[in-house]
């Protein structure tokens, strides 16, 4: 799971990746610090493996992880090579979703790119970028449909489906907001294109607004994420980078002081697995407690094969017992003698937080 990191250049899009990795991505007050993509793994927090390896004393610990990547800011024209114009757009198009920063405080100490702080103007910069690429990329599959049509008339609903989504783009949407239907959605998943992808918004916000109300910054972005669906965050990059580099007590004992449940990183990554229709099979032993990442809909034998291609091609049966039920027994032995673990089959569909020991034979 890949998610790139986008945004105008000085939005502290390089700090929140320093924060998120403890990669040292470089952050200066000029464009382009970032050259080549950055990318950084970092885990996903799941208390519940945390209260397994309480219980079983593992070896080894191995949560799920996501893969960041920070790309160079994004300037007006880039979608016709201004500044790194094609470079950032290709970076984009490998990732599985964006995440993207938009600058919510005012700091005459930090330069930005178009002389003021606008996060509606700032977010509809790099938007409309984006939208342009996609433009291209669809005129230029009409334009190869029509001519292969003359031969095959099979493609004419294909040029009319891509005449709408030039049209939705022309009227500066999204394609991700583009109402297709199952048949229509498979054929977008193949043009690749970087509106296509699911969004996350983060509001970076200075270290004394964190905490307090929402400032007009802030609220004016959520206002844009609402309106194409998109999901929105606000974070203090500043804030993050400083806890990043805290031990846990240290952390802990800073996000009480300051008044946050969790972390702004954490939140981000639980969003984008959410985002990305992703969820978590747990498996524990004393050899090790590990987390592991399928979409919402995976039936046992596939979840299987995420260990091993011989699970899946051998698989008999799955035991699982939800992380909640263990939770209130105590024990798996417990759990076990209850007759609370539940033999599945072919067709079962696995549940976020379910603790499995699948039964193969090859």
């Amino acid at each position: 799971m890949k998610l790139g990191v986008i945004g105008l250049p000085n939005v502290g899009k390089s700090t929140l990746f320093n924060a998120i990795t403890q990669a040292g991505a470089q952050a200066a007050n000029y464009p382009f610090c970032t050259i080549e993509p950055n990318v950084g793994v970092v885990a996903v927090p799941d208390t519940r493996l945390d209260a397994l390896a309480k219980m079983h004393h593992p070896e080894k610990y191995t949560p799920a992880t996501i893969e960041f990547v920070d790309i160079a800011g994004l300037v007006r024209g880039a979608s016709r090579g201004e500044g790194l114009g094609n470079k950032f757009l290709s970076h984009i198009r490998e990732v599985d979703a964006v995440v993207h920063v938009v600058r919510c405080f005012d700091d005459d100490n930090v330069v930005h790119v178009d002389g003021s702080v606008n996060p509606v103007r700032d977010a509809e910069t790099i938007n409309l970028e984006l939208i342009f690429a996609d433009m291209e990329t669809v005129e230029k599959r009409i334009d190869r449909a029509q001519r292969l049509a003359k031969g095959d008339k099979s493609l004419l609903a294909e040029i009319e489906l891509l005449k709408r989504i030039y049209a939705h783009l022309e009227s500066g949407q999204p394609v991700r907001t583009f109402p297709a239907d199952k048949d229509e959605a498979e054929t977008i998943k193949t043009l690749f294109l970087l509106t296509s992808k699911p969004v996350i918004y983060v509001a970076n916000i200075a270290e004394d607004d964190l905490g307090g109300e929402p400032n007009d910054y802030v609220k004016a972005l959520y206002d844009v994420a609402a309106k194409e669906g998109a999901k929105a965050l606000t974070i203090s990059a500043k804030v993050e980078e400083e806890i990043s580099e805290l031990e846990p007590d240290e952390k802990k004992a800073f996000l009480e002081e300051m008044g946050i449940g969790q972390s702004g990183l954490d939140q981000l990554v639980q969003a984008c697995y959410s985002l990305l229709g992703l969820i978590s099979f747990l498996t524990a032993g004393p050899k090790e407690v590990r987390a592991w990442t399928i979409t919402k809909g995976t039936k046992a034998p596939q979840a299987a094969g995420k260990i091993h291609s011989d699970f899946e091609r051998g698989f008999i049966r799955a035991a699982v017992v939800p992380f909640d039920t263990l939770m209130q027994v105590g024990s798996m032995a417990a759990c076990r003698e209850k007759g609370l673990i539940r033999s599945e089959g072919k067709e079962y569909v696995m549940q976020d937080g379910d603790i499995v020991e699948f039964f193969f034979n090859v």
